[in-house]
């Protein structure tokens, strides 16, 4: 398996934990989105367990790129922040394992081995969270958008990286701020956030 995280300490551990179970091997570690695709296509591992929040490309985006290139590896993330659009994300890009942090290492070994058995194991709480949170009123350009603009970029930074003109740009911000309610783009991304819908 490939194991994936930008907090060393917690991905040793983890290595070494799995690493005690006869029938689990770790055969490659990353600690960004881009190294964990370059680590999955040398080592071709049957299972990434990927963490939701790494530098270069989050967890899912990993997993996107890993099911178009490697179809045969079983993608899993292991998260400490369970948003409910985070895991409906997750599911889409063909996730089969949404597990929060706490969970012990034995029980992610035996949950390790169901998915690579081709099972999917969602934690319960966060599937519960998901189903009560309701589905994001954002489009896919406007969610695009406040992605861009969640780090300060200006309008016209935005534009260019979406390929969008500013009047553009500043309509689907104004429609996302509507939709969630809040007093200005950088609210409307902060909420957007809390409830994993970028």
């Amino acid at each position: 398996m490939l194991l994936a995280d930008d907090e060393h300490l917690i991905r040793g551990a983890l290595a070494a934990l799995l690493g005690l179970e006869d029938d689990l091997e770790v055969v490659a570690e990353a600690a960004s989105g881009p190294e964990a695709i370059a680590m999955a296509r040398v080592h071709r591992p049957d299972v990434a367990v990927l963490d939701l929040q790494m530098p270069g490309a989050d967890g899912v985006r990993v997993a996107t790129s890993l099911r178009a290139e490697l179809p045969s590896c079983q993608t899993m993330i292991v998260t400490g922040h369970g948003r409910p659009g985070h895991l409906k994300r997750a599911l889409a890009a063909g996730v089969r394992g949404f597990v929060p942090k706490t969970v012990s290492a034995q029980r992610l070994a035996e949950i390790i081995r169901s998915v690579h058995a081709g099972n999917r194991y969602v934690d319960p709480e966060l599937a519960a969270d998901a189903i009560s949170a309701g589905d994001s009123p954002l489009t896919a350009r406007e969610t695009e958008v406040l992605e861009l603009a969640a780090d300060g970029a200006p309008v016209a930074e935005i534009a260019r990286r979406a390929s969008l003109s500013p009047g553009t740009v500043r309509n689907y911000l104004s429609s996302a701020v509507s939709k969630l309610g809040a007093e200005n783009r950088h609210t409307a991304v902060r909420l957007a956030r809390e409830r994993g819908w970028v």
